[in-house]
């Protein structure tokens, strides 16, 4: 067994090299556990994979999107919440019952597929994550597949089938610059919000800021960030040296972005209108002082 789901077909195993006499062997000892017709499992297989297939399906959406995150050592990033065992049920279970429990029932666009492996391809998860994602959700996800993994978008739409045309309007949305999720989010809800944004710009030799908007860099932490010694002091460093440059640096959190956007929106437009100085000078005691003498 390889580290995956530990759920198979028994075609698959027949692949990996299992005879019908091992197969045999494998149930007798209890090594291989019968989950629906034609599936069996491991004893340590992924009990959301097993649940799946018992239900008559694959996991899919955002359930997939995780296992992908946790097996494939990749850096692919799902957004919070949507804890439910996310099924795409197989063409071949049209019209029967689904069973009870924490599922939610996914499917893509275009006609149902069979179901051929116990966890979906991260397209066939794209695919089916398009239907139950917000849209800044799933573009900030296929960001994020397409910054970490080899996948390109020509090649995740070969493999989606059907490709709708609200789909396709995302993913010219979707940029493979963006380093993290949070920054993917920063950048499409500033965009929707007016104003005009650089990724990845360039602020010194070797060295780029996550976001920039007019003279302010933005900076977006990921919710697994967590600065050590040596790249708090890189952090502050980069501080200074764009400060030299005249940039003013902002620094988001993971939970700015995601929870407190509304106050964060502010913030940011305080800082780029375009009298925010003139009002500033204005405004300052001394200078009132003086023009009263």
């Amino acid at each position: 067994m390889t580290s995956d789901s530990g759920v198979y077909t028994l075609k698959k195993l027949a692949a990996m090299g299992w005879s019908p006499d091992d197969i045999k062997r494998g149930r007798q000892s209890e090594t291989l556990i019968p989950v629906a017709r034609g599936w069996v499992r491991s004893a340590t297989a992924d009990p959301r994979v097993v649940a799946a297939v018992k239900a008559g399906g694959a996991l899919s959406c955002v359930g997939a999107l995780r296992f992908h995150q946790a097996h494939d050592s990749s850096g692919i990033w799902v957004p919070p919440g949507h804890n439910e065992t996310h099924v795409r049920r197989s063409k071949h279970m049209k019209g029967k019952p689904r069973p009870s429990g924490p599922f939610r029932w996914c499917q893509g666009y275009g006609q149902p597929l069979p179901v051929v492996t116990a966890v979906d391809s991260i397209p066939l998860a794209l695919n089916c994550a398009a239907r139950c994602l917000t849209p800044e959700e799933w573009i900030a996800t296929v960001d994020s597949v397409l910054s970490t993994t080899e996948w390109t978008i020509p090649d995740i739409q070969a493999e989606m089938g059907r490709v709708a045309k609200a789909v396709t309007g995302m993913f010219a949305r979707c940029d493979d610059r963006s380093q993290s999720g949070t920054e993917s989010i920063a950048r499409l809800r500033l965009i929707a919000a007016g104003f005009e944004v650089q990724v990845q710009p360039d602020i010194g030799t070797h060295e780029h800021a996550d976001l920039r908007v007019g003279a302010l860099l933005i900076e977006c932490d990921g919710r697994a960030y967590h600065s050590d010694a040596e790249a708090f002091r890189n952090d502050r460093r980069r501080d200074r040296m764009t400060m030299i440059d005249r940039w003013m640096t902002m620094r988001l959190t993971y939970d700015d972005v995601l929870y407190n956007w509304e106050e964060v929106l502010e913030d940011i437009r305080a800082v780029t209108r375009s009298d925010r100085h003139r009002i500033r000078r204005d405004n300052d005691p001394r200078r009132r002082e003086n023009s009263s003498i």
